[in-house]
């Protein structure tokens, strides 16, 4: 039997431009923050959204495409694994879970952007070192108007 799965997918905009991290090692480290909202209607028939924030830990070469290419606003899927880490703060112990991308694909951007890649783009995401996994081909068109 398996041990378990621990998988994250995520569609979402970008909350603010990536945070990067260059340590002395070269190695590159970028945080992100994605907003997914989930639309319903309430017992009253009315629309209602509710927004969930999500922080995304991105490593070595997506850290890189992301500190390039994201901003703000910005639409992407991510695929990763959920880890909790801890840190001490005024003899307080706090805990912080984030996702850990291993994969992603940029989407197009809020602003209006086309959502097209570039050639160049497109294979700096196929590109992303040996542990990291190719983006999902079956990533649903956000566009896509099917009623089902």
């Amino acid at each position: 039997m398996a041990n378990g799965v621990n998988k994250v997918i995520l569609i979402g905009n970008l909350g603010a431009d990536p945070e990067i991290k260059n340590f002395d090692s070269g190695t590159v480290l970028a945080r992100i923050r994605i907003a997914t909202t989930e639309t319903y209607r309430d017992r009253d028939g009315n629309r209602q959204d509710r927004t969930e924030w999500h922080n995304v830990v991105l490593w070595q070469r997506l850290a890189e495409i992301a500190e390039k290419y994201l901003k703000k606003g910005d639409q992407i899927y991510i695929e990763g694994s959920l880890r909790t880490r801890s840190y001490e703060q005024e003899g307080v112990t706090k805990y912080v879970t984030e996702v850990i991308g291993n994969s992603m694909t940029m989407l197009g951007s809020r602003g209006g952007g086309s959502g097209q890649q570039s050639p160049q783009q497109q294979s700096q995401m196929k590109d992303q070192g040996s542990t990291a996994q190719e983006p999902a081909a079956d990533v649903p068109d956000p566009e896509d108007d099917l009623p089902f």
